[in-house]
């Protein structure tokens, strides 16, 4: 959030909602508060400024992410590893 060479332009998370996820980012409870400014409107996310569009998909193919601006996609859930 804080490194100008990187934007995050959206998010999935499809078990909370953007007001839990605002909060748990202003309060984590690894890195402490969060100084910066976070306001929820609707489904979007604003970080100090920036919008950063808040997705609660379970398919993330359902997601028109090229509409959001992301020329990559990173999934990090550990939901769809495979054994």
């Amino acid at each position: 959030i804080e490194h100008n060479d990187v934007d995050i332009v959206a998010v999935n998370d499809p078990f909370i909602e953007p007001h839990y996820a605002a909060y748990m980012l202003k309060y984590d409870s690894t890195h402490g508060q969060f100084k910066g400014e976070i306001k929820v409107d609707g489904n979007d996310l604003t970080v100090n400024g920036k919008t950063i569009r808040f997705h609660m998909e379970k398919d993330p193919a359902n997601i028109p992410w090229s509409e959001t601006g992301a020329y990559y996609v990173v999934e990090s859930t550990g939901v769809f590893t495979t054994t």
